[in-house]
């Protein structure tokens, strides 16, 4: 009987949202509207680079050190938020954070030397790194296995909504406004995340695992560091060794691509856009697609497959000598793989460590890799001085999908797996 329901489930994957309970959907959309808006504020700054550079007259490496120094305070940021989630709630951690991220995005505006730019961007990340912690747990923890890999996969296709959200704004900004201003009037744009933390505070409640867990054993609660004894360390080093792979090869990618179309392919503003945008879709659809094949094929499987695709994708966008009509087209599979492979982090993350540290592993393994990923921004920017930026963004991608598939090769199947309040 149960496998034929779960047979059910699998072949009506198209209607799995219509599964879903109330609270789970509540939550689905505060997350992914959540992790959205988290996007389109740190993709702006990618927008953004060449009017920074010309407003503060500084060099690609200067301009690299912003994104780095915002990928390390998310890091920070969200094994704090991680350690918040699992001693006050993943909810009300999840309105701070969006909160914070929104304030600061919407001061960088204000800069007016980068060494402001710098701190802001910097405050910024501690939050942008604890909304993607709390919300996480939170989806990973409310929705039931059999479509927890779908549906925290499709949340992660909200990213791409929020980069696309961005990148039509800095089209249209750039056009209509002088350059000194658009890139300001982007950044104010930013605090419009902070509306949705009146949905998260009325709509969303906090997961019955984690509720259970507390109430069943109120003076049982994990130490932080917890994630570090002899009983967990493996995972916690084999799933940051993942996530740092994923977002290394990704943030590569992402954060430089803007200014490598616009300066080795001599694209104007609104020509980088249709580049941009067809590899936004390429994201959006990747994330649903991975999304579905986490639940049918495993988290392992599908990290490694994506990761191969992605390094292929990476080497010929950016090492061949491709004419713009076939960098046109290769734009969508470039983005399906780069962005596809972080759908099943999520879940896999939120299996591999139990309820009442889950916070604080997931916060700490996601963000540790986000933390050493943040260093291949500045790493780019640097090599760039030597070999041309297409190839020094091949390089590091590189090494990054080398690092997922090794990790993910280490870590053990959790597809399907049951959460309880004790594990």
């Amino acid at each position: 009987m149960t496998t034929n329901v779960e047979t059910g489930a699998r072949a009506r994957t198209a209607t799995w949202y219509g599964e879903l309970q109330a609270s789970e959907k509540r939550t689905f959309w505060a997350c992914f509207g959540g992790w959205a808006l988290d996007a389109m504020d740190v993709q702006i700054f990618s927008f953004v680079i060449p009017a920074i550079i010309a407003a503060f007259a500084i060099s690609n490496a200067d301009a690299g050190l912003i994104g780095t120094v915002t990928l390390l305070s998310s890091a920070f940021g969200g094994w704090f938020a991680g350690v918040l989630a699992d001693r006050f709630g993943r909810v009300r951690t999840l309105q701070i954070t969006i909160l914070w991220f929104a304030v600061f995005t919407f001061l960088c505006g204000f800069a007016q030397s980068y060494a402001q730019l710098f701190v802001f961007r910097a405050l910024m990340g501690l939050g942008f790194g604890g909304e993607w912690a709390a919300g996480a747990v939170l989806m990973g923890e409310v929705i039931r296995a059999q479509h927890r890999g779908k549906a925290v996969g499709s949340v992660q296709s909200g990213w791409a909504v929020g980069w696309a959200v961005a990148a039509i704004l800095a089209t249209v900004f750039f056009s209509v406004f002088p350059q000194d201003v658009a890139w300001r009037a982007l950044f104010w744009v930013g605090v419009a995340p902070a509306l949705l933390v009146f949905f998260v505070r009325r709509f969303v409640d906090e997961p019955a695992v984690f509720t259970a867990m507390r109430h069943s054993a109120p003076a049982d609660r994990a130490n932080f560091m917890e994630i570090f004894s002899p009983a967990m360390l493996r995972t916690t080093i084999l799933t940051s060794l993942l996530a740092t792979g994923a977002q290394g090869g990704y943030y590569a990618i992402a954060t430089w691509l803007p200014t490598y179309l616009k300066t080795e392919r001599q694209l104007s503003v609104i020509g980088t856009g249709g580049y941009i945008a067809v590899i936004i879709i390429g994201s959006f659809v990747g994330y649903l697609v991975a999304a579905d094949l986490a639940d049918r094929i495993g988290r392992r499987a599908n990290f490694i497959f994506f990761a191969v695709c992605s390094l292929v994708a990476v080497i010929v966008y950016t090492e061949l000598p491709l004419n713009d009509a076939w960098m046109l087209v290769l734009g969508f599979p470039l983005g399906f793989f780069a962005s596809g492979i972080f759908s099943g982090m999520g879940a896999f993350l939120t299996e591999n460590f139990p309820t009442r540290m889950r916070g604080s592993g997931q916060g700490f393994a996601y963000n540790f890799g986000r933390g050493i990923a943040a260093l291949n921004p500045t790493f780019v920017g640097l090599l760039s001085a030597t070999l041309a930026l297409g190839q020094s963004i091949g390089v590091f991608a590189g090494i990054a999908y080398g690092i997922v598939i090794i990790a993910a090769l280490l870590l053990p199947e959790t597809k399907g797996r049951e959460l309880t309040p004790e594990g």
